[in-house]
């Protein structure tokens, strides 16, 4: 009977032992809910290159692009909450002339950026330049070659944006927000890293 009763007393005590260990053993963690996941890196193009112009070959032309993508950030009349496009960054501007030794600079605004895969276009209204380009917009597209190919520019000027009127007379186009021709000229020195991202989802209401 003693002992029966000192195995009871035993198993008692293991039951109250192993129920206190269940009790102290920390909780799984719950899974990572997206909002505690890594939001995805924004839009961006980073970069500097001279770019071989053919209808300008001797020249030096050079352009510098810092362009990170804000979606949602710029409200207008009509888009009170912006677009998916708002963007901020600077590009700079510089073309040496060699027949005449003149160097035309710009440096813009950037107000629109878009990606697709390694391909960007971009917008950037001009805030100081010697050429009389203050205010107004311009488009800029880049490609970010790979597997040994060049990086690439194009610009919404020299060879696009004409804007024939019905009358027959020639005007340069607006250039709208992110508006670029293809990148129609090669990289020779520097480049550019493009940093892809889908169009970002409406803000919620």
């Amino acid at each position: 009977m003693k002992n029966r009763k000192s195995a009871l007393i035993l198993a008692g005590t293991a039951a109250a032992l192993a129920a206190t260990l269940i009790a102290a053993a920390p909780a799984p963690a719950a899974p990572a809910t997206p909002a505690a996941q890594a939001a995805p890196k924004p839009a961006s193009v980073h970069g500097g290159g001279t770019i071989f112009f053919p209808y300008s070959a001797d020249d030096d032309i050079r352009f510098t692009v810092d362009a990170v993508s804000t979606p949602w950030t710029k409200p207008f009349p009509g888009a009170e909450k912006g677009l998916p496009t708002d963007a901020r960054g600077r590009v700079t501007i510089s073309h040496y002339f060699t027949e005449s030794g003149f160097t035309a600079t710009a440096e813009a605004e950037v107000d629109c950026l878009v990606t697709g895969g390694k391909t960007a276009s971009l917008t950037a209204v001009v805030k100081t330049s010697n050429v009389g380009w203050d205010g107004k917009r311009i488009g800029i597209s880049v490609q970010d070659g790979q597997h040994g190919e060049p990086d690439r520019v194009g610009f919404s000027w020299a060879v696009a944006n004409v804007d024939v009127k019905p009358d027959g007379t020639v005007a340069q186009g607006t250039v709208g927000t992110c508006m670029a021709p293809a990148p129609f000229t090669e990289v020779t020195k520097g480049g550019y890293k493009i940093t892809p991202a889908p169009l970002a989802p409406q803000p919620k209401s």
